[in-house]
């Protein structure tokens, strides 16, 4: 008799979890976490401090707002923007961007490059010129660019004398064919010429480099891309509860608590996400952290209006309800609106990414 009651009362106390078993949970969780964000792993931070391109830090403004919400979903073409900046650091209007962190599935929808237009010099003689005619072309002949087939025009536009400040070139096909082939980048030209296209000499444009010229103002290559994810779901089957951060408390609550949840009714909770205690905010711009919210409450008969039912799910109350069928419970309090967000952040080869994850902030709840 004492031997039943002994194992009765080991069985109704609590299991704590381990340490380890606790570094366990954590660790799949973080891994689950990461393939959410589309990552093996975490990208390392970069070695040294590194002021992101204040380009890519605007669009990251003009398309999400602090919490890294998206204010408007039809802003970026694709889901990434990748930018790239210069690798030649050279005093000629040659350059180079190394393409190594594009994923071969990855989409190139649009490549830009942006040049900063410096004021223009002041040159001797009659101020004949107002504009002049700037080319960019792609490399083929790395050594002698200049001979014929040696490069290929991929844009060309006047440009005023009279001012100062960027320009973008589109140059899609180029990087199209360079992220095929790693090989075939050779870099870019960049020509500047009379309105005839007869040569300047000096040039009386030049554009800012990588060499000696402010950060703010260095050559930086944009892609805009959709590496396919658009439109998936959060993959909730390893968590608890589905929209728990596992490593929040404790897995499992009081059981006054959870009677308390089914008492009240569905709505939408806060839910934080912060990336400094995850351990991410080294390699994470912005936002530091958001809120995911989730949905919590009961969905009693009869459903309200105010609890957003579907018809599937007004049936489903009135079969439970009833009892006129064995095994139908009532509906669940779920998400029915979800928002994407936008994550700033380095990628392993230090280059600033923007990328927008469907499906990641529960924007209203409902009985389903």
């Amino acid at each position: 008799m004492l031997g039943t009651i002994l194992l009765l009362l080991a069985l109704a106390k609590p299991v704590c979890p381990s340490p380890a078993g606790v570094a366990n949970r954590r660790a799949e969780a973080l891994k689950r976490l990461l393939e959410v964000f589309g990552m093996e792993d975490p990208p390392a931070p970069p070695a040294h401090f590194k002021k992101p391109p204040q380009y890519m830090v605007d669009l990251f403004n003009t398309v999400a707002n602090a919490d890294g919400v998206t204010k408007n979903p039809d802003i970026l073409e694709g889901n990434t923007v990748r930018s790239f900046l210069d690798r030649t650091h050279s005093k000629e209007m040659r350059f180079l961007f190394i393409l190594s962190s594009v994923a071969k599935t990855e989409k190139i929808l649009t490549a830009e490059l942006h040049l900063f237009r410096l004021w223009p010099r002041v040159t001797d003689g009659p101020k004949r010129h107002h504009f002049c005619q700037v080319s960019v072309y792609q490399v083929l002949e790395k050594e002698n660019p200049d001979t014929p087939g040696g490069k290929k025009l991929l844009a060309a536009r006047l440009v005023s004398l009279q001012t100062s400040g960027w320009e973008v070139f589109a140059i899609t096909p180029a990087v199209r064919e360079w992220t095929e082939d790693e090989s075939s980048n050779q870099g870019l030209l960049v020509t500047v010429q009379g309105l005839g296209g007869s040569p300047l000499d000096p040039p009386p444009l030049q554009f800012a480099s990588g060499w000696d010229h402010h950060e703010s103002k260095k050559p930086l290559l944009v892609l805009f891309t959709d590496d396919g994810r658009r439109g998936a779901s959060l993959p909730t089957g390893g968590f608890p509860g589905g929209s728990h951060v596992p490593w929040h408390g404790s897995l499992s609550g009081s059981r006054s608590t959870r009677s308390l949840d089914r008492l009240q009714p569905c709505q939408r909770h806060p839910l934080s996400v912060d990336f400094e205690e995850i351990g991410w905010s080294g390699w994470i711009i912005s936002p530091r952290g958001y809120n995911a919210f989730h949905c919590k409450g009961s969905c009693p008969f009869p459903l309200g209006e105010n609890m957003r039912p579907t018809n599937h799910a007004t049936v489903q109350s009135i079969i439970n309800a009833l009892k006129l069928s064995e095994g139908v419970s009532s509906p669940c309090c779920v998400p029915d609106k979800l928002h994407s967000i936008n994550l700033l952040y380095f990628d392993d080869d230090e280059n600033v990414v923007l990328k927008q994850y469907d499906d990641m902030v529960a924007g209203s709840c409902g009985c389903h």
